[in-house]
């Protein structure tokens, strides 16, 4: 049952779910962090801790269909057959209110909820039987908000473009036809390439390496690089020219994008393969 006001628990997600949900669909952090920055500015919840959420009119119009609620709506400027007729309020709980009071089922499908800003009528690509089941559980926390995009992306097919970081491929099954006219993939690309930059938190014992990067955490990765047999030139816990090369021909190796940096997909190779 979605609580009064859309107000839950509004539970925030914890960075270890990141990592933890992206798995599912073998990607890292920066991958899942690119699309949620991108989506929702990185929180699913609004300041009244309600679920970021955008009505549609657009689509409450097809939803309803031909009849006396789609002409009440269109008189209360809920609907209308095109995109862009009008501008968007800066909240969209009001007009969400007004709608229901139509036809709440076509409602709850009409608007885009939580981090991934899942549309209510793709309710089972996300792994729920309503809208109204998604909307109440987007209520209670943030890694459900995370859970059903990636089960959305994952149904959807879109997961290899995630992977593959096609961008493009990605942004155009997920924000539909029209990505390229509000740049969703020269978006994602940019939030990628930040996040990039930054320490994962999944596993601190094992952090994002690069190029400069210094510690016992560096010594590690070169000695596991010698173990699978490519040479970072010493083991001496300092990231350089030779240790990139090394990283580069291991992921090369082992199917992984060969970027030289050694983050969460290439620990999990590194810490998990077998040497002679």
């Amino acid at each position: 049952m979605i609580p009064v006001g859309f107000k839950g628990r509004a539970l925030a997600l914890a960075a270890i779910d990141i990592g933890r949900i992206g798995r599912r669909i073998g990607v890292g952090e920066d991958e899942v962090r690119a699309v949620i920055e991108v989506e929702t500015s990185g929180g699913g919840f609004d300041r009244q801790g309600r679920p970021k959420m955008l009505f549609e009119p657009h689509v409450f119009w097809r939803e309803l269909g031909a009849g006396q609620k789609r002409t009440a709506a269109e008189g209360q400027g809920l609907a209308y057959p095109k995109w862009g007729t009008r501008p968007y309020p800066g909240d969209s709980y009001p007009r969400l209110a007004l709608a229901m009071k139509i036809d709440a089922r076509a409602a709850l499908r009409s608007a885009s909820w939580g981090l991934g800003q899942i549309m209510g009528f793709n309710h089972k690509a996300a792994g729920y039987a309503n809208a109204g089941d998604m909307v109440a559980a987007f209520c209670d926390m943030e890694a459900l908000h995370l859970e059903a995009m990636v089960a959305f992306v994952a149904s959807e097919g879109l997961d290899d473009d995630l992977r593959r970081h096609d961008w493009s491929g990605f942004a155009r099954g997920y924000n539909g036809a029209g990505y390229a006219q509000h740049g969703y993939h020269t978006r994602l690309a940019a939030a990628f390439k930040r996040w990039q930059a930054i320490p994962d938190m999944l596993a601190p014992d094992f952090p994002k390496l690069g190029l400069g990067a210094r510690g016992p955490a560096v010594k590690t990765a070169q000695q596991r690089l010698l173990a699978a047999g490519h040479d970072p030139r010493g083991v001496d816990g300092w990231f350089g020219a030779n240790t990139r090369a090394a990283a580069v021909a291991f992921q090369s190796a082992h199917g992984l994008v060969p970027d030289g940096i050694i983050g969460s997909k290439t620990w999990a190779v590194l810490n998990t393969e077998i040497y002679a």
